[in-house]
């Protein structure tokens, strides 16, 4: 038993993070309207889920001449630096604007100085509606509007009317894009494989509601008249011409456009879990044709409980991927012979270790996708302060790797400079000093006994995030927020050196 036992640990830390199976089951993005939480603030969110790069930069405003152009570019997710031109293709130039904002950049760039904010995820949708000659990926669209624009609505139809004229060229995407007053989702698909264009379109989500968006299209009837609503003229259109609806009975967008991933429903686990988890009260069960868009939670949402949210792994529920990895234990003078979790039991193993237990005895585990995943990039959690000046309104709780073991680092509107650690990508390669590598060390090897590491993970999280949100400035220079930043990172990263030297002397001796 004993050596099975290290056999499989070794099978946890050693195998690749992401496997071929997640594709198209990457990131989840929670939204928070402004009466909804418990001080007023707008939420959007985002984990990045997947091997795209971690390197962040604050990217300054800008004033351009007249007839400048913007250059539009693909391939910037998978870059090792700022200056890194490995894999980036050219589009095409659009005319620039005389002003463009500071903004958060990011993978999936995420914030701007105007309290302007952005989550994502994938839903992919039909790939007979791909064309990948259409110039804007949903990463470009949203670099644009965060550059030249300060609020919600003008932020979705710029993008709408950017991805209509020059074409989408991505595949099926969400974005949460929120202001200090509004969240929105926007969903895009392209119109064809030879054609230019995009079909899209956009709901608020009231104030005092919550919504989600982890990978399945989640608006439904549209209706033009409705201020709260926005969409391309040719939504309709594009469904007919493709195949994906009769042109009979009412227009369901996720209807239409969903693949068959999403079997027939707009919903899965997490979308369920999470808005149950808000309003337990609506009783909304898993056997659901349909759960709403959004829900008024059971009681004001709190910053702290959105960042539990996004550790979760639903222990102790019927999800839980943990609860058949058992461990026999001998009866001793302390207690008699029982059965208990097994040291190794954590909710993000491999591939490989997952058919490892399944094989010796089948039906262990059954894959769930839970909202914390090992093959997170980064994910961050954004809110926007109407009361506030914007420098200091939007504040971005970031994190890289699983966000379920890491802590979160503040990083506000008017921040404009990082730590150096930021610059550098540790996704293809070892970089001890990046900070992708300054939290990954730690992480991976408390998963080889992760039923008697988490205590110690969860506490640091605990009392990390509690420093952070008791000292959060409401004023301040440039100066001070970035040394805010600054302070957070390096007590974070002295705090998981502390956790990495204490696990490799533990299993130095053999657990």
């Amino acid at each position: 038993m004993k050596r099975l036992f290290f056999l499989l640990a070794a099978l946890a830390i050693s195998l690749p993070l992401f496997s071929q199976e997640y594709v198209g089951d990457s990131c989840t993005a929670l939204l928070v309207g402004k009466k909804a939480s418990s001080d007023g603030s707008v939420m959007t969110s985002h984990t990045c889920d997947g091997r795209y790069r971690t390197w962040v930069q604050m990217e300054p405003a800008a004033d351009h001449e007249p007839g400048s152009m913007h250059p539009v570019l693909r391939g910037t997710m998978q870059t090792k630096f700022r200056g890194d031109t490995t894999g980036v293709k050219r589009m095409g130039e659009i005319p620039q604007v005389a002003h463009t904002y500071a903004y958060l950049n990011t993978a999936y760039p995420c914030l701007n100085e105007k309290q302007l904010a952005m989550g994502e995820t994938t839903f992919v949708g039909p790939d007979t509606l791909v064309n990948p000659a259409g110039w804007f990926t949903i990463e470009e669209l949203e670099r644009v509007a965060l550059q030249r624009c300060d609020n919600a609505r003008d932020a979705i139809r710029l993008m709408g009317a950017l991805a209509e004229q020059y074409g989408y060229g991505d595949s099926g995407e969400c974005l949460t894009v929120a202001d200090k007053n509004e969240v929105w989702q926007f969903e895009i698909v392209g119109v064809g494989k030879e054609k230019i264009g995009a079909a899209w379109v956009a709901k608020r989500v009231p104030d005092d509601h919550v919504a989600i968006s982890a990978n399945i299209l989640r608006i439904g009837k549209i209706n033009r008249k409705d201020k709260d609503m926005m969409a391309s003229s040719n939504v309709e259109q594009v469904a007919i011409d493709n195949g994906l609806w009769d042109g009979k009975g009412e227009f369901v967008f996720w209807k239409a456009f969903n693949t068959d991933y999403a079997k027939g429903r707009n919903f899965s686990d997490r979308e369920w879990f999470i808005l149950n988890q808000l309003a337990p009260s609506l009783g909304l069960t898993y056997d659901m044709d349909e759960l709403p868009f959004s829900v008024k939670p059971d009681k004001p949402v709190d910053i702290r409980q959105v960042m539990a949210l996004y550790r979760e792994t639903y222990e102790g529920t019927d999800f839980d991927m943990t609860k058949n990895i058992k461990l026999a234990r001998p009866a001793t003078k302390k207690h008699p012979a029982d059965t208990i979790a097994s040291p190794i039991a954590n909710p993000w193993l491999t591939t490989t270790l997952r058919n490892t237990l399944n094989t010796l005895a089948p039906g262990t585990v059954e894959f769930r996708r839970t909202v914390a995943v090992a093959w997170c990039a980064y994910s961050h959690i954004t809110q926007l302060r109407s009361w506030l000046p914007d420098e200091v309104g939007g504040v971005c709780w970031i994190s890289v790797d699983n966000p379920g073991q890491s802590p979160r680092i503040p990083v506000f509107c008017g921040t404009t400079a990082l730590p150096k650690n930021f610059e550098i990508c540790g996704q293809k390669q070892y970089v001890p000093d990046s900070y992708l590598w300054q939290f990954r060390r730690a992480n991976k090897l408390a998963t080889l006994s992760w039923q008697t590491t988490k205590e110690g993970f969860n506490k640091e999280i605990l009392r990390l995030e509690e420093m952070a949100l008791q000292g959060l400035p409401t004023a301040g220079s440039p100066a001070l927020l970035n040394a805010y930043t600054e302070y957070i990172y390096n007590e974070s990263v002295r705090a998981w050196q502390a956790l990495e030297d204490k696990y490799w002397l533990q299993f130095g001796m053999g657990f």
